[in-house]
């Protein structure tokens, strides 16, 4: 494995790949020749914000696997190109939880105690005692918009200072009891944003930005807040509307303000100059030696799992999964991908839409990345599919996806996943489950009953459910030198309109097998008169 770290990072991040047998580390001071160069070979990339991973620089690097930020932002990192080329884009959510609170509480305090204008008259030998007299955070209202690590390390330390805590999540409609009963657990009352607006003596910004909450901080906003309440943003810039935040300020609305965020960085002409009532800090709130450290060894582990073991974590371009999480549902994503790929083998039509359906245990799980698997292994004819680009290359061809989730067990299986393809003039459903809880195993196929394990090289064969065909299909191999490691049968329950039942085989042949034999096998099957069709299907 290639590592390519192109930005400064602690030695603590270098020594997470150093016990890591055939791992080349490149750092960002051993790159020579420009890092187009040093990524031709790599298998993952490593940067803070200076770095541009663009859709051009992508291009360059064709094994590349995983970027991984260094922070939580990935601004400068196109996180479209690098889906559609199959990369995974990770950051490091919460690596720098605490290191933020302590600067959103130190800003809170110098906004209640005015010790920038304090220390300010200081040093020009003035002593306006009187002048300086503050409020106390103990007892005052403190708006927490946002409760991810960071909001909840501001409640935690909140709280000390005696704090009445009003928060609001944009995103609590994902898990909103396990998102309440967080706040309650942090002495915190979930409410509407309207609320926490109402209601705060004190406001701070710890959310995400998304479409939703970019200038959720505006003219109308503002008015509807307390007169004299004090802000905090140690989150984006592009949360606040900074021409109204000004108005608000220069009108007494806001009393005073605390940014170390701005729509554009680096701050170099601001309405904020000048104002006595604005206090701003060039976005150091994650700058701790301990959060720097701390930020460049987990997204060092994160990379690492993700190549050695395929644990994806805080990833914003595919769903993340814990490592048991991962390990109970590798087994399915397994089987989606092989019967992805059987399905598509035999399929032989061009799909419009692919329906897939998820029976008993597996319908509770976290089923994207055993989607994302299916897809990989439908597409796979497609060459550059895999499970991190198959939902943007479906949607890019024009093939919709379904799912559906049904805890109802089929098929006497704990677990069974179903795939769907539908062509304008024709559809075909297999089902398939896990063995044992390793084995992949086909279960059915258009609506046949044929169990066989899904692995290895197979010949799939529709045939006409008469007597001697079995024996024919068997001759025919060995004739042909292929060696029969397992046959599976299934037929219709009933007769078709000729009055003859159809029916399907399966064969798994010895890895011993060449090309050339199947082939030659292929033609020999396809002219036995019984034999309706001969299909390949090559799964690992």
């Amino acid at each position: 494995m290639k590592v390519v770290l192109a930005e400064k990072v602690s030695p603590a991040t270098i020594a997470v790949f150093a016990n890591a047998a055939d791992w080349k580390v490149v750092t960002h001071d051993q790159i020579k020749n420009g890092l187009p160069a040093e990524l031709a070979d790599a298998d993952a990339l490593i940067v803070r914000s200076a770095v541009q991973v663009d859709a051009a620089l992508l291009e360059k690097a064709p094994k590349l696997r995983v970027i991984g930020r260094a922070g939580v932002g990935v601004d400068n990192i196109d996180t479209e190109a690098a889906t559609r080329n199959g990369i995974v884009v990770m950051n490091t959510p919460g690596a720098n939880a605490v290191a933020v609170a302590e600067l959103t509480l130190a800003l809170m305090i110098d906004l209640a105690r005015m010790v920038p204008r304090a220390n300010a008259t200081m040093h020009a030998g003035s002593w306006e005692k009187k002048s300086l007299q503050g409020t106390e955070l103990r007892g005052k209202t403190l708006g927490i918009v946002g409760l991810g690590r960071v909001g909840l390390e501001v409640a935690r330390r909140a709280r000390v200072f005696g704090m009445e805590l009003v928060c609001h999540d944009p995103f609590v409609s994902a898990k909103p009891k396990e998102r309440t009963a967080i706040a309650r657990e942090y002495g915190a009352r979930l409410t509407s944003i309207e609320e926490v607006l109402q209601q705060a003596d004190y406001l701070t910004l710890h959310t995400g930005l998304t479409p939703e909450t970019e200038g959720m901080l505006n003219a109308a906003a503002f008015a509807t807040m307390k007169k004299g309440v004090r802000l905090v943003n140690c989150a984006r810039g592009e949360l606040i509307v900074e021409e109204d935040l000004v108005a608000a300020l220069k009108s007494g609305q806001v009393a005073g303000a605390a940014l170390d965020v701005f729509c554009k960085e680096p701050l170099k002409d601001s309405p904020f100059f000048g104002l006595d009532n604005a206090i701003l800090t060039p976005h150091i709130a994650g700058s701790t030696a301990e959060a720097q450290e701390a930020i460049g060894i987990q997204i060092a582990e994160q990379v690492r799992a993700y190549l050695t073991t395929g644990v994806v974590q805080n990833a914003v371009n595919f769903p993340s999964l814990s490592y048991e999480e991962y390990a109970a549902m590798s087994p399915y994503i397994e089987l989606g991908e092989r019967l992805g790929k059987f399905v598509n083998a035999i399929f032989g039509a061009k799909m419009e839409s692919i329906h897939i359906a998820y029976s008993g245990a597996l319908a509770e799980m976290r089923t994207e990345m055993i989607r994302n698997a299916a897809l990989c292994g439908i597409l796979s004819s497609s060459g550059h599919a895999n499970r991190i680009n198959a939902s943007a290359i479906a949607s890019g061809q024009g093939i919709h996806v379904h799912e559906q989730q049904d805890e109802t067990v089929l098929g006497g299986a704990g677990s069974v996943l179903k795939l769907t393809l539908h062509a304008a003039q024709r559809s075909m459903t297999v089902s398939g489950t896990v063995l044992n809880g390793k084995s992949p195993r086909l279960l059915s196929c258009d609506g046949i009953d044929i169990e066989a394990p899904l692995q290895g090289t197979l010949l799939f064969l529709r045939n006409q459910d008469v007597p001697g065909v079995i024996g024919k299909i068997g001759t025919t191999l060995g004739d042909n030198n292929v060696n029969i490691a397992n046959f599976a049968l299934g037929r219709a329950d009933s007769h078709d309109g000729n009055g003859v039942r159809q029916a399907l085989a399966v064969v798994h042949m010895d890895v011993e097998t060449t090309p050339a034999q199947i082939q030659k096998a292929m033609e020999a099957l396809g002219d036995l008169k019984a034999i309706t069709s001969v299909r390949l299907v090559k799964l690992t």
